[in-house]
């Protein structure tokens, strides 16, 4: 499989990730009378995984976020000479989704962009329950340390085969639920640096901080998973794995 369509993949992957996962926050989630509330969107955003892991897992591997490629490279799982092209990919998508998402609520009359914003990530006062930085470094980390245990263990050869997408986007959907009133949820660079992009203002201010703690978690979460599992020699070429060439 070629470079080009693997990151093509890649950045479509994202687009519904941040489509499905901020629309759902944007539009869906106080909608008058039927609002899908905060366990609705915690469900939007593991399904968009789950749904384009079964898509395109066999194409790129799924990464759909810069912290699950750098984990997965810390963790042995893929190649370094793809870094780059995946992380383009991915920041890609998730502006594309942003930018429609924008566009789609723009056409409604009463909505301002400054006020209701686009379900970006924030900390302090930009933080929905209106916790602290120390409490989202903490909790960016955590989580996506956890993420990146899921993928790596769900997508190991031994374990049970073709469920890896189910354990993966119940486990973001999960970690939605403990985070969404900490830090809106993050664990992913892309899909805060789509919003904040387009939203500017105090999300695009604080987005270093869901680069950095995402990160740090993701590559943690890679060299715990590679100890753990150091007798390890088969790489699944599929489902968030190293991609099929």
């Amino acid at each position: 499989m070629s470079q080009l369509r693997r990151a093509s993949a890649e950045l479509i992957g994202t687009f519904w990730l941040v489509f499905g996962g901020c629309g759902s926050a944007v539009f869906a989630a106080a909608f008058p009378e039927v609002g899908i509330g905060l366990l609705g969107v915690s469900f939007a955003f593991g399904l968009t995984v789950l749904t384009m892991a079964y898509s395109i897992g066999h194409i790129s591997g799924c990464h759909l976020n810069p912290a699950v490629t750098i984990g997965l490279w810390a963790g042995g799982r893929f190649p370094t000479k793809d870094i780059l092209s995946y992380i383009i990919a991915q920041i890609a998508g998730a502006i594309l989704a942003a930018g429609a998402l924008y566009l789609i609520a723009s056409g409604k009359a009463d909505y301002d962009l400054a006020v209701k914003g686009l379900a970006a990530n924030g900390f302090g006062a930009a933080s929905p329950g209106g916790y602290s930085l120390n409490s989202g470094i903490a909790i960016e980390i955590i989580l996506t340390f956890g993420f990146l245990m899921i993928i790596l263990g769900s997508t190991d050869s031994r374990a049970p085969a073709g469920f890896a997408p189910i354990a993966i986007g119940l486990g973001l959907t999960l970690i939605h639920l403990i985070s969404i009133p900490i830090t809106n949820t993050s664990v992913n660079p892309a899909r805060s640096t789509g919003p904040a992009l387009i939203q500017g203002g105090v999300a695009l201010q604080q987005l270093w901080m869901f680069w950095v703690a995402p990160l740090i978690g993701g590559v943690l979460g890679g060299l715990t998973y590679r100890a753990l599992a150091a007798e390890e020699t088969a790489i699944k070429p599929a489902i968030t794995g190293e991609p099929a060439r």
